[in-house]
């Protein structure tokens, strides 16, 4: 009996031949091939390859393009030239595996695989040749006559998918960079709410459940990649916020207030100059208050032959920078006003640990203008200066402010002098000529 005749029609028929050796055809294979084929140039607009390289990077986070893919992509890249991109033509390239191995540094295997993922996604088709292997030859001036490898056409054909999904990723980039913004100061007033109920002694469990809410909210929102999702999560933080914010408002008995109120308004204090500003106004200071607010010696705040206008208290917004130095990195300009000031202070207190509600209860006490130079006072503080913590004694400041007893200008007169050259050493002999 004829082998060949017996084994014709029997299940064993699709194994009698050898592996060809030659690829596999997929649906991703097949379809990006039929996209290569349509290959024309180089898309209006486009004058060379580089762009289309830029476009595909740009949307490989859309794409879902593993940074290893797009490197792949662009070591492709660096093997064709400007003419294999014209109409005629077609962007082929042929590296050989070991080449391609050596280069992207990658295991036989990881090398098969990262082909098989550029077809899948779109990127690539592959030409072969009849012995499965990759070549190619140019003619004198460079143009290839014959290639088998990787077509790069598909790229070309894609650009305007590209651009569309780079854009849509920078709007997106634009939202989630919004969101998270919004979900940063959100977060951080519920920590300014959460430290005020705690130095009130107010702590209870519903602000035990919104610490909780809010620490699970946030670890969710790190993970999130969608603008959509974050959106939900921010609002959810935003609320628990305002409820906190009421809430505390009303445990704390605070009303609503006009700040343009009389009692809200700058406060100026005018000194009439003397004669000699220097020696009328020392005075001899016999107690050291339990805050540090009095320096020993210090004196009143000189009265200056210099204008008032836009002094506070017998200080220019321009000098207060000076003397506090903490100031200057929220200062938007060289010379600033008072208001400049205040929103400078407002955002330095955040660093030094003074609560949202205790510098509006300095603003409350002393004015906008005076809370700034208090928080500034602070800010030149020595750490070890502190028995407690900055926060506790601006607490302490605004207490002896309400009292009548803060001199807040014997402290910047301190500071005045603390800045001259000298000024030690003129301390330092003042204090031995006392004793």
């Amino acid at each position: 009996m004829d082998t060949d005749d017996g084994a014709v029609g029997t299940p064993q028929d699709r194994y009698a031949r050898p592996p060809t050796g030659f690829r596999r055809w997929s649906p991703g294979l097949l379809k990006t091939d039929r996209v290569a084929e349509a290959f024309s140039g180089l898309p209006a607009g486009v004058t060379r390859a580089g762009q289309l390289l830029a476009a595909l990077k740009e949307a490989a986070p859309q794409l879902g393009l593993s940074p290893r893919l797009v490197h792949a992509v662009d070591w492709l890249f660096c093997f064709t030239q400007p003419q294999d991109w014209e109409k005629d033509s077609r962007p082929i390239v042929w590296p050989s595996a070991r080449m391609q191995q050596e280069a992207l540094c990658l295991s036989p295997t990881q090398a098969k695989a990262i082909n098989r993922c550029l077809i899948e996604f779109g990127l690539v088709s592959m030409k072969d040749s009849p012995n499965g292997k990759r070549y190619g030859k140019r003619d004198g001036h460079g143009r290839i006559i014959e290639a088998y490898g990787f077509d790069l056409s598909p790229i070309a054909l894609r650009y305007a998918e590209f651009c569309r999904l780079a854009e849509e990723g920078r709007v997106e980039r634009a939202i989630m960079g919004r969101l998270r913004r919004r979900a940063t100061i959100a977060r951080k007033s519920i920590i300014q709410i959460l430290e005020t109920v705690a130095e009130h002694g107010l702590y209870s469990e519903e602000w035990l459940t919104l610490r909780r809410d809010c620490n699970a909210i946030g670890c969710a929102l790190r993970r999130v990649e969608r603008s959509d999702e974050m959106e939900v999560g921010v609002v959810a933080l935003e609320r628990r916020q305002q409820n906190a914010r009421e809430r505390l408002e009303e445990l704390l008995g605070l009303v609503k207030y006009d700040p343009m109120a009389p009692e809200n308004r700058p406060q100026y204090n005018n000194y009439k100059p003397t004669p000699n500003p220097i020696k009328d106004t020392v005075v001899a200071s016999k107690t050291h208050s339990s805050d540090g607010e009095i320096d020993p010696g210090a004196p009143a705040f000189a009265s200056r032959q210099r204008p008032e206008k836009g002094m506070v208290h017998g200080i220019a917004p321009d000098e207060l920078a000076k003397l506090a130095p903490k100031l200057k990195p929220y200062l938007h300009r060289a010379s600033p006003t008072w208001p400049d000031i205040v929103g400078a202070a407002d955002w330095l207190r955040s660093d030094l640990g003074v609560s949202k509600s205790l510098w509006g209860d300095a603003c409350l006490a002393m004015g906008r203008e005076l809370a700034a130079v208090a928080i500034a006072v602070v800010s030149t503080k020595d750490p070890e200066h502190f028995t407690g913590s900055p926060g506790g004694y601006f607490h302490g400041m605004v207490a002896k402010a309400k009292a009548g007893e803060l001199h807040l200008d014997r402290t910047v007169w301190a500071l005045r002098r603390a800045s001259q050259p000298d000024g030690g050493q003129e301390r330092n002999h003042s204090r031995h000529g006392r004793s």
